[in-house]
């Protein structure tokens, strides 16, 4: 397949290139475009050929389900059987923005990309580009991650390239995503309402919305069983890189210490080691490849930066990747969810 990769100005946008992503979509092709959490794959998510192509180019499992896209509020209808007055609350307050919210589906989602659920995970982007997408295609999208599955998701469109082109039809370039982890999914199908995947909407500022939410006890520890997963990310794993990860979590003064430790080892073995510090602490630490992801004093910075982080290491092919853990509150929550799980929960507590 011959991939078109074409770059679009978020301050103004070229309508014939959206026009044409928008007709790719609508005649069952794939188009990877920008949003603010990370850059998706779309497909038509009423096209079950269509949404098959996704799970092809990806690698993907099929028991886990897509995310569908919408423009507008009022797109959500015809997709869900009931929207409850708690979900509508979060969808007034959070959208557009990244947030995931599931409801009941309607027998016009396909099971293929709703995983055979009797549910379905409904997001209005911020991101112009991709609210315009939608628009253009004038069908809901379908679109998980555009990387192939288990890899860290793409954050920018030199990294779309790397992962998809040959296998879909159209890529979009914009700017790099602001969030940098995928949205917060919400299950509004329980209530009190559950969060199945943490992101930029955080525990905290649903609890303003509905006191009681709770995250999913499955969110922060390692998947076990062979449940079919009710949101992505939750059984699988993801945002690996090449490199095995181990994370160091306690006192950030003992975690340095702990780091520059397993650093030596490791160079007696002759490996070849990327650490993940913050601006506050890469100083710490010789001997390694060191990337500060941010500041510990804003978090959205980290989120931002650590997927391409990951990514830089692969770049640089280290043998093992060695990161400080975060704490888990705001977005810190789901930069260790993301972590722990790029590390197979390969944690080391001092």
């Amino acid at each position: 397949m011959n991939t078109k990769v074409k770059i679009l100005d978020e301050g103004n946008l070229d309508v014939e290139i959206i026009k044409e992503a928008g007709e790719i979509i609508r005649n069952g092709g794939l188009v990877a475009f920008p949003t603010e959490t990370v850059y998706g794959l779309g497909a038509n998510a009423l096209d079950s050929e269509a949404v098959e192509k996704i799970f092809k180019a990806k690698g993907r499992p099929q028991d886990n389900p897509l995310i569908v896209h919408i423009a507008e509020i009022k797109d959500m209808k015809p997709l869900v059987i009931d929207i409850s007055p708690v979900a509508l609350k979060f969808i007034q307050n959070f959208w557009p923005g990244p947030m995931t919210i599931i409801l009941p589906k309607s027998s016009i989602i396909p099971d293929i990309t709703s995983a055979s659920l009797d549910s379905v995970g409904i997001r209005m982007p911020s991101n112009i580009i991709a609210r315009e997408l939608i628009k253009a295609a004038k069908v809901p999208i379908a679109a998980p991650s555009a990387n192939v599955s288990g890899k860290p998701s793409p954050t920018d469109v030199d990294r779309c390239i790397e992962d998809l082109n040959g296998k879909v039809d159209l890529i979009l370039g914009g700017s790099m995503c602001d969030v940098g982890v995928e949205s917060t999914v919400i299950d509004c199908t329980v209530s009190p309402s559950c969060i199945l995947r943490p992101g930029g909407i955080t525990l905290e500022m649903l609890r303003e919305i509905e006191k009681e939410v709770y995250i999913d006890p499955a969110v922060m520890k390692k998947a076990e069983g062979n449940n079919r997963p009710k949101s992505p990310g939750m059984k699988y794993r993801h945002y690996a890189p090449n490199a095995p990860v181990k994370i160091v979590k306690g006192n950030l003064n003992k975690t340095i210490a702990k780091i520059n430790e397993m650093v030596e080892n490791y160079i007696s073995e002759n490996k070849t080691v990327g650490i993940i510090a913050t601006d506050e602490t890469r100083e710490f630490y010789k001997n390694a490849l060191v990337i500060s992801v941010g500041s510990r004093h804003n978090m959205l910075s980290v989120s931002k930066n650590l997927f391409e982080t990951l990514r830089s290491f692969d770049d640089n092919k280290v043998d093992i990747i060695i990161s400080e853990a975060f704490e888990e509150k705001g977005i810190g929550l789901a930069i260790m969810n993301r972590l722990n799980k790029s590390a197979g929960f390969d944690i080391i507590k001092v």
